[in-house]
């Protein structure tokens, strides 16, 4: 037998040892909530936009005209604007009670940080990517004045999401995501490599963009009844059940008409991103059914990747992209 005197120094001792263990893991474990608040998974929805716009520059200008500084800076203020964003739709969704215990973002409904916290996290990552895009401005071949007007409508459209104006809640907020996860992101990226404005980028950015509104518009019908109860508008609610169903579906399969109507005018590798149509079918049945319409956003999420991946690949393998020409009247 032990003596309760020995015993009870050893159970100190491994009291001692669990509670310095727990300390020294609590840095790692907020560093991981912070990393979690950011949402990385959602990252994709503006990363495939602005490399899809680096890949159009590299297909005018070449491989020895890109400038691999510009891309990694170009993706790192992205990310800052776009983990920004989703800190203050966080901070403003859990303000406005929107967000409750059936959430799915459970950051401030667990109090896994606190608003003071949550608050300097997006000041912080707004912060980096306005220095990033002083960084930028300065090695990008395009003005200043030209970048500035394209970042800052970014940057600003990423906080009145649901900050400040609020578009979420006014049934504004599918107008916002079809404009900054699209066309923003990809002229932002074009123009920071060519130094010009290609307007015919737009054309490339909407099959991406309108599969990038589908995750929004599967998310706000999954919680039509719960933004009901909370006093906001979405356009899912403003149309319905059904009529959300029919615009989902518009907004899944439409890039594939697309891709489908490139292809037979220009070039086979536009079908190559078709590989993906099967589980865009999945999903949409998913969506139908109201106990798996839960998993719709992410399945939409991940299709949204796949498809832009080979999206790009397929525009990389083209020989010549229509719509597309070097201009002279650089900006």
């Amino acid at each position: 037998m032990i003596p309760n005197g020995v015993q009870a120094e050893k159970q100190e001792k491994c009291s001692s040892s669990t509670s310095t263990s727990t300390s020294s893991s609590s840095p790692l474990m907020k560093l991981s909530t912070y990393l979690f608040a950011i949402r990385p998974w959602s990252l994709s929805a503006s990363l495939i936009p602005a490399m899809l716009g680096s890949a159009l520059a590299h297909k005018l200008i070449g491989l020895a005209g890109i400038s691999w500084i510009i891309l990694v800076l170009t993706l790192f203020i992205i990310t800052c604007v776009h983990g920004a964003g989703n800190v203050v739709n966080t901070y403003f969704d859990y303000i406005k009670g929107v967000d409750s215990r059936k959430s799915n973002d459970r950051i401030l409904v667990d109090q896994l940080l606190s608003t003071d916290e949550l608050v300097s996290l997006g000041a912080w990552l707004y912060a980096a990517g306005c220095l990033g895009f002083v960084l930028l401005a300065g090695v990008s071949p395009a003005k200043m004045e030209h970048l500035a007007l394209v970042y800052f409508g970014g940057l600003s459209s990423s906080f009145l999401y649901t900050g400040g104006i609020g578009f979420k809640y006014i049934a504004l907020g599918d107008v916002v995501i079809l404009i900054i996860f699209g066309p923003i992101s990809v002229l932002f990226a074009f123009m920071a490599q060519t130094g010009y404005i290609e307007w015919n980028t737009i054309y490339y950015a909407i099959p991406l963009a309108l599969n990038t509104e589908a995750i929004l518009h599967s998310n706000n019908t999954k919680n039509l009844d719960s933004d009901k109860k909370a006093g906001i508008v979405t356009l899912a609610i403003l149309i319905g059940q059904t009529a959300s169903h029919v615009l989902y579906a518009f907004l899944l399969f439409t890039p594939y008409v697309t891709l489908v109507v490139l292809a037979l005018r220009y070039s086979n590798w536009f079908l190559l991103p078709l590989v993906t149509l099967p589980k865009a079918f999945k999903i949409e049945m998913s969506f139908r059914n109201p106990r798996t319409i839960q998993e719709v956003p992410k399945k939409t999420a991940s299709l949204n990747l796949y498809l832009g991946v080979l999206y790009i690949v397929a525009c990389l393998l083209i020989d010549k992209l229509p719509y597309l020409q070097v201009v002279s009247n650089k900006v």
